[in-house]
């Protein structure tokens, strides 16, 4: 397989050159300077290292940048828009959702891919989507909170 040349991240494609067999993640933090998508695990179990690859949330550290052709990456920069962050980063920040932060990233970059497929999430749906990522802080309760006051609904316990 040929080297990556070109990626189409945030809306614009960037040039690079990459063996096609190199992580995602590795490209856009090493590379195109994208450090906003965090190294976890490194086995994509955490979901720290979460983008979303033509919509979809993808582990990134798994993810062969070879694989990615012409689809369209988004990661935790490119997610607002017009200079205003997404309705889910809003939401987090008016809970007080985060400790350390560390897996704020991939939280809201799964967070925001449920939203899109599903704009009113049960509690269960919520919380089979969001299996998978990772806080080690235990905010999962205010992150479920901040999910559900981006939906629409009230900010609720957030314990």
């Amino acid at each position: 397989m040929s080297r990556v040349t070109s990626l189409h991240v945030n809306g614009t494609a960037r040039a690079c050159d990459a063996d096609p067999e190199r992580p995602l993640l590795s490209v856009l933090r090493d590379d195109l300077g994208l450090t906003g998508t965090k190294y976890g695990c490194g086995e994509g179990q955490c979901g720290a290292c979460t983008v979303h690859v033509d919509g979809v949330p993808v582990r990134s550290c798994l993810t062969p940048c070879g694989t990615v052709g012409p689809q369209k990456v988004t990661t935790i920069e490119g997610l607002g828009a017009n200079g205003r962050l997404h309705p889910l980063q809003q939401a987090l920040l008016e809970v007080g959702a985060f400790q350390c932060a560390y897996c704020a990233s991939g939280m809201v970059m799964s967070g925001a891919a449920l939203l899109a497929k599903n704009p009113q999430p049960t509690e269960d749906e919520l919380v089979r989507f969001m299996d998978g990522n990772v806080c080690r802080c235990g905010g999962y309760g205010r992150i479920a909170a901040a999910i559900k006051l981006a939906a629409g609904g009230p900010k609720g316990d957030a314990r």
